[in-house]
C-alpha cells in the first residue's frame, strides 16, 4: 500500500494479464476462500450501521462476493461494481470498467463505497482515498480491506534468505504490505472522518511452499513489482527455500503456516451532524475530579 505517487511500486499491467488469464483458465475463483471471508466480516461490519444507502459501489471486489452480500444485505438499493478488467463483470447489469486510480465516479454521488482485498495494489493510495471521500455524499460511508501487516512474512522471510545464501545479494519478490498505523493515517490525510481500524490475522497451512505459491498465483498476486529481478530464477533457489520455510515455519505434523493480516479500516465523509471532538480546553471538568467521583480519593 504506497504512500508516494511518484514511486511506481506495482506493475499494474501485468497484474491485468495474470489475472486475466487465471479468469480464461478457470482459476481466479479457485482461492477464493479469503475473499469470502472478507466480504462476510464487512458485510457483518456493515449490519451494525443502522442505515440504508441508496446508491453502494463495490470497488475491485473480482468476483462479486461482496456486491451479492450488499444485494442481500436489504441496506442498499443500487449497487454497481466496478472493475479493471470487463472479463470480471460478465451478467453485471450495472458496472464500469474503471482504474481504482482513476474512479469515473461524480462528487457527491455515491451513498457507500466497499473495497475487498484490492488497494494493497495500486500505486497512489493517498489518492485514491481522496478520490473515494470525493464521490461519496456528505455522510457517506466508505469501508475497505486488505492485506497487510505481516501477510507472507515467512515467505519473504524464506526466499531472501535462500537467495542470499546461493547468490550472495536478494531482489525483492514478496510484495511490500502497510501496518495498520500507515491505514489510519491514511484515511485521516485523505479528509475521512471518524476513522476506524484494526486487523484480523488468518493463518492457512500449505503442505509446502510450492503449494502456497500457486494459490498466489491462482490469486494474481505473483512477483509483480515494478522493482523485481528480471534474471532467469532457477528451480534451485525455490528448492532451497523450501527447506528454509520448512525448517523454520512447519507444524509437528510437517505442514507449513503461512500468514495472512487483514487490515480493516472504516471512514466517514465529513458531514454537519457527525460528532466531533471537542475543542481544546472547552472541558468543562478536570480528569483528576473525574477521578475523584470515581474512587473516592485521588
Amino acid at each position: 500500500m504506497p504512500d508516494a505517487p511518484d514511486h511506481l511500486v506495482f506493475d499494474r499491467a501485468l497484474i491485468d494479464r495474470r489475472r486475466l488469464r487465471r479468469l480464461t483458465s478457470g482459476e481466479l475463483g479457485r482461492t477464493g476462500f479469503l475473499l469470502e471471508a472478507v466480504a462476510d466480516d464487512l458485510a457483518d461490519r456493515l449490519s451494525l450501521v443502522e442505515r440504508h444507502f441508496a446508491v453502494a459501489v463495490d470497488l475491485g471486489g473480482h468476483t462479486g462476493a461482496m456486491a451479492e452480500r450488499l444485494r442481500r444485505s436489504g441496506q442498499t438499493g443500487l449497487v454497481v461494481r466496478v472493475e479493471r478488467l470487463p472479463g470480471l463483470l460478465r451478467g453485471e447489469d450495472l458496472a464500469v470498467v474503471a482504474d481504482e486510480e482513476a474512479l469515473p465516479l461524480a462528487d457527491d454521488s455515491v451513498d457507500l463505497i466497499v473495497s475487498t482485498l484490492s488497494l494493497q495494489l495500486v500505486n497512489d493510495t493517498p489518492g485514491v482515498l481522496v478520490q473515494i471521500r470525493r464521490a461519496l455524499k456528505p455522510d457517506g460511508l466508505f469501508l475497505c480491506a486488505f492485506l497487510g501487516g505481516e501477510t507472507l512474512n515467512e515467505l519473504r522471510a524464506a526466499l531472501f534468505a535462500a537467495e542470499a545464501e546461493l547468490y550472495g545479494g536478494i531482489s525483492p519478490r514478496v510484495a511490500p504490505f502497510a501496518d495498520i498505523r500507515d491505514a489510519g493515517a491514511l484515511l485521516q490525510r485523505a479528509g475521512f472522518a471518524l476513522p476506524v481500524t484494526d486487523t484480523d490475522r488468518t493463518i492457512v497451512r500449505y503442505d509446502n511452499l510450492f503449494a502456497l505459491m500457486a494459490d498466489i498465483r491462482s490469486m494474481g498476486m505473483a512477483n509483480m513489482l515494478v522493482q523485481r529481478s528480471t534474471r532467469p530464477v532457477s528451480r534451485r533457489l525455490f528448492l532451497r527455500a523450501a527447506e528454509i520455510y520448512a525448517e523454520r515455519y512447519a507444524d509437528p505434523d510437517g505442514r507449513i503456516r503461512a500468514t495472512f493480516d487483514v487490515i480493516s479500516m472504516s471512514g466517514w465523509k465529513p458531514h454537519e451532524s457527525q460528532q466531533k471532538p471537542l475543542r481544546p480546553g472547552s472541558a468543562r471538568a478536570s480528569l483528576a475530579d473525574a477521578l475523584k467521583d470515581r474512587s473516592g480519593e485521588f
